[in-house]
């Protein structure tokens, strides 16, 4: 991916110098337990961790982080570039719709992050949060993908950030409040067909930012969207699971299969046009 001549965007909040005490996290360790079986079970786990408000830490019970090394902050230059990326991009399509793109901020942190949507580890991997419009990610998903998901590459890592700005764009469209209110009287079953729906299009809105990023800057080199498609087909819903506890359980499925995000992904990228991303119609499920 070509990226080094990029923007830099400024809405980046740097905590990683910072680490959250266990002690400090009051209730919040709880919640994050319940969602990590939650999550291997594939419940989503963001239905437990919006149960949890912001906590009620001081700053003054913060830690210092160790010193952060020359390749993170490469990486962390990278992100940085990313976001500003989407933010061009999203900026043109929103005013195509008449509509105005309200910036994110993205949050890097390291080990455990406290949010509007609660307290989070970076076990958890990245995540959008609306209650306070920020993407959060640890760099440390990074070497994740690569070594136990097996999706190396620079554009696979902008994938995944495209992916969460995805859902600061169903956010600002009200896609996300509709989504939220059908899955409070949903059954469990319905929830998690939503909620597959909501992440297919998040991946579909990546695919589309990839579309126009690449028509107006020129950033793909050979195999970028290959590693994309490696990415999306590494955190699908039934690789997952399999790898977890050896079987695949559909109706549990909360972000789709890897065939699904690579479609979807695809879909997006081939067509540019957020209008080909509803997954939420009943032929498309």
């Amino acid at each position: 991916m070509r990226w080094h001549t990029g923007r830099r965007s400024s809405n980046i909040e740097d905590r990683r110098r910072i680490r959250i005490p266990r002690k400090a996290a009051g209730g919040g360790i709880g919640i994050i337990v319940i969602a990590l079986v939650a999550m291997y079970f594939g419940v989503d786990p963001t239905i437990f961790l919006n149960q949890q408000g912001p906590t009620s830490t001081s700053v003054s019970s913060y830690t210092t982080a160790k010193p952060i090394s020359p390749a993170e902050n490469q990486l962390a230059d990278f992100v940085s570039v990313v976001l500003a990326d989407t933010e061009d991009t999203w900026h043109v399509l929103f005013n195509k719709m008449g509509k105005v793109y309200r910036e994110p901020y993205l949050v890097l942190f390291s080990g455990a992050v406290e949010s509007a949507c609660g307290y989070a580890q970076s076990a958890m991997g990245p995540f959008y949060c609306p209650g306070d419009q920020k993407v959060y990610i640890d760099l440390s998903f990074y070497q994740d993908l690569k070594r136990r998901h097996g999706a190396p590459g620079d554009f696979a890592q902008a994938y995944v950030i495209a992916h969460e700005i995805g859902h600061h764009v169903q956010t600002l469209l009200g896609i996300s409040e509709k989504v939220h209110s059908a899955r409070r009287r949903a059954s469990q079953v319905e929830s998690n067909k939503l909620s597959v729906m909501q992440e297919l299009q998040a991946d579909c809105f990546a695919g589309v930012w990839a579309h126009h990023a690449d028509r107006s800057r020129q950033i793909l080199e050979a195999g970028d969207i290959e590693e994309a498609l490696n990415a999306a087909s590494a955190i699908g819903d039934d690789r997952l699971q399999r790898r977890s506890r050896g079987y695949v359980t559909p109706d549990s499925f909360t972000h789709g299969s890897s065939r699904q995000r690579v479609r979807w992904f695809t879909q997006g990228f081939e067509s540019g046009d957020i209008m080909d991303c509803n997954t939420f119609r009943a032929d498309n499920r």
